[in-house]
């Protein structure tokens, strides 16, 4: 299990643009394996452009403060979440600064296909890009076919608190399931004094404080601490003040007997595919 309290002072740039600061609130560590993942806290530092293109990972955005702009298919709005499924082109996107600054919760992670997280371009706290490095050389890339026609937005404002049985003050929002792989969006509240003890046998749990107080495993959490909770790792949450956990469950990717030739494969220089090459980064 990891535990890891938010740190407002370890945001710094880390994006190809240079108009996005990055803090990294998880990362997998497991470059190789197609179940790798990073969890991003982006903050807009100044007006932001994105041409239309795609990526060959899997995206989950919780837009905190502010809106995003997905071009031709409209806004993600403060507090929708987004699924940006792998291979799914999506822009431009043309954000001014906003006063205060845009703040996005950003889940990077393989998908079924199995390329999992190896070609992604985010390259994370432990590394940094020689002043005037060349780009890398485009190469033959396979990016899967989109399962879903456009990024899919959820309202959670607009789905019901059910409560959990056996869990008293403890409630739960269930946003869905996607995918063969089945991984799944929801968010937890448990009430000041109460408990929550989970245990998923099957998946990884991901999860970031929307609001309140708690302790976890003894140790104290706040707002925008994160948590990884392996595969039959038991949580024992005891709120302090009303508190929201936003969760993303992870189980292993699964790849089919008969190899799945659902691709393009087209020439590109890492995870990421413009819709038009003259605008690559």
């Amino acid at each position: 299990m990891k535990i890891a309290p938010f740190d407002e002072s370890a945001f710094h740039m880390d994006h190809p643009r240079g108009t996005v600061s990055f803090n990294y609130l998880l990362m997998g560590g497991e470059p190789e394996t197609p179940e790798n993942y990073r969890y991003i806290l982006g903050r807009q530092e100044a007006d932001f452009n994105m041409p239309r293109h795609r990526h060959t990972f899997e995206q989950i955005r919780l837009p905190l403060v502010g809106d995003m702009n997905l071009g031709k298919q409209g806004i993600l709005h403060e507090g929708e979440i987004g699924y940006f499924p792998e291979g799914q082109t999506y822009g431009p996107q043309d954000d001014p600064i906003g006063d205060p600054k845009q703040l996005q919760l950003v889940l990077q992670f393989g998908g079924a296909s199995g390329l999992g997280m190896g070609a992604g371009r985010g390259r994370g706290p432990a590394s940094s890009r020689p002043e005037g490095e060349r780009r890398r050389e485009r190469r033959s890339t396979r990016f899967p076919r989109p399962r879903y026609k456009g990024v899919l937005i959820m309202n959670p404002a607009h789905f019901n608190w059910l409560p959990i049985p056996d869990a008293a003050g403890v409630e739960r929002k269930y946003m869905g399931a996607f995918t063969e792989r089945g991984f799944w969006i929801e968010m937890i509240k448990i009430d000041a004094g109460a408990e929550w003890s989970p245990t998923s046998e099957g998946a990884r749990r991901l999860i970031v404080a929307l609001s309140g107080a708690a302790t976890v495993d003894g140790e104290s959490i706040g707002r925008l601490a994160a948590i990884q909770a392996d595969a039959g790792e038991k949580l024992q949450v005891s709120a302090t003040e009303e508190t929201v956990l936003y969760i993303v469950g992870l189980p292993p990717v699964q790849l089919p007997s008969t190899p799945s030739d659902q691709f393009d494969t087209i020439e590109s220089d890492g995870g990421i595919q413009f819709e038009n090459p003259r605008q690559a980064v």
